[in-house]
């Protein structure tokens, strides 16, 4: 039964950290919205798999990846937000009429320091047998830095965004 509420893992591959160029010109301002896709392109991916202790224990409601993120340190007038592009999922094991699927995530979700935050699902449905499990793969992510500006003080900052997979 202990398998049942074992954590589930997201593989997270790449980083980002973003050039935001100096300010050269009295009266000039940062271009204030930055992501891994226009700065120092960086591709950041997600994969894992749900297996199917998981799978039978939620049956039909599916899962959520939601997701925070910990500043250190951080200055609050920015602000992070994250989309998706891709995704794929497949079944293992035996499996009568199954499918599955990534759903959401698609637009910018800001991100929060205080509370998880749904960032996409995953659904699936079919008569479970034995030995199964989902593997997704292929989500790659944009984040987005916002709240760039010569009124935040010139230092550097950073923050981890946390995923994690429980029941819808």
């Amino acid at each position: 039964m202990s398998s049942f509420f074992d954590a589930q893992t997201v593989n997270v591959s790449g980083n980002w950290s973003p050039v935001i160029p100096a300010i050269t010109e009295a009266g000039n301002n940062y271009a204030g919205t930055y992501d891994n896709t226009t700065t120092t392109p960086t591709t950041i991916t997600l994969s894992g798999t749900l297996p199917g202790s998981f799978l039978n224990l939620l049956s039909s409601s599916g899962a959520k990846m939601t997701m925070r993120y910990t500043p250190n340190p951080w200055n609050n007038s920015l602000t992070l937000s994250a989309r998706r592009t891709g995704g794929s999922t497949t079944i293992h094991g035996v499996c009568v009429l199954c499918t599955s699927a990534i759903n959401g995530g698609t637009t910018y979700i800001p991100i929060s320091q205080t509370a998880d935050v749904t960032f996409l699902t995953f659904t699936f449905s079919g008569l479970l047998g034995l030995g199964n499990s989902v593997n997704f793969a292929d989500i790659n992510l944009i984040l987005q830095l916002a709240g760039v500006s010569v009124t935040v003080p010139a230092s550097t900052y950073s923050a981890r965004v946390v995923f994690t997979i429980v029941a819808n």
